[in-house]
Formats: C-alpha cells, structure tokens, sequence
C-alpha cells in the first residue's frame, strides 16, 4: 500500500481576521475564532483554554488597544500546523510594557490593577509575547502529539 506524504500547505491551516474594536463585538469575534478553531481542539480543556485566552486578549485590544471605539479594527491571524496553534492579535493602540503589567507577589498573586489577563493568559499558553510596544499579540500552544 503506498501513502502519498501530505504537501506542506495541507498541514498548515490559516486564517485572518478584523474586527471592529468595540465591546459590542467582542462575543461575536471570539465566537468567529473559537468556531475556527474547534475542529483542532484534541479536548475540553483545550477548547476552554483558548476560549478563556481569546476572551482576555481581545477584551484588551478592545479596551485598552481601541478604547472601544467601532471605527478601529482588530487585525487576528490563526496559523496551525502539526505542532502548533498560533494565534496574532494586532490592535492600533499606543501600546504598553506588558512586563510592568504583570507584578505578582511570590505567591503569584497579581494584585495590579490591570495585568490579570495577561498573567491568566501566560498561564494557559505555552507561550505570550508582545511586539510592536505591546500592540502585537503572539500566542502560542503546542499541539498534543497524535497516537
């Protein structure tokens, strides 16, 4: 029996995103993403890990990146490969240091202001990191290798 080897394009999955930078879309974005993202979860736990994570940074791209304001728009990539789900979130706001946001005390509790959703998010994510002065969003979570 012989197996033709999959191309590199069918194991890499993409798709972009723009929203409307207010809170009155934030349930129907994340919804859009989640919907894309659902046939590639390998279980609940995941599915709700990223719906927890695509709640918190698209809450402050809204927020904080938009001001709530529906004539800015939030740019989101998905990429997913075997190894990995990626995901982008571009806002066009000033930006910010995302590692002053995060003071935790030894125990790891957060007790800023703001900067609980960026140290919920590192918790979920295998990986977070902040480009551009804190307007570019990368997250990152690896992928459970198949039996």
């Amino acid at each position: 029996m012989h197996v033709t080897p999959r191309t590199e394009e069918q194991q890499r999955i993409s798709k972009e995103f723009a929203f409307p930078g207010d809170a009155e879309s934030l349930a129907s974005s994340r919804q859009a993403m989640m919907d894309f993202l659902t046939p590639y979860f390998s279980n609940e736990a995941q599915e709700i890990d990223f719906f927890l994570t695509l709640q918190e940074a698209l809450a402050n791209a809204v927020f904080h990146g938009c001001q709530n304001d529906p004539s800015k728009t939030i740019q989101c990539r998905i990429e997913i490969d075997p190894s990995a789900v990626v995901i982008t979130i571009r806002d066009p706001g000033p930006g910010f240091d995302p590692y002053g946001a995060t003071q935790a005390t030894e125990e790891g509790t957060n007790l800023t202001t703001y900067g609980r959703g960026i140290f919920l998010m590192r918790s979920l994510m295998d990986e977070v990191n902040y480009l551009h002065r804190g307007t570019e969003l990368h997250l990152r979570k690896l992928r459970a290798a198949s039996a």
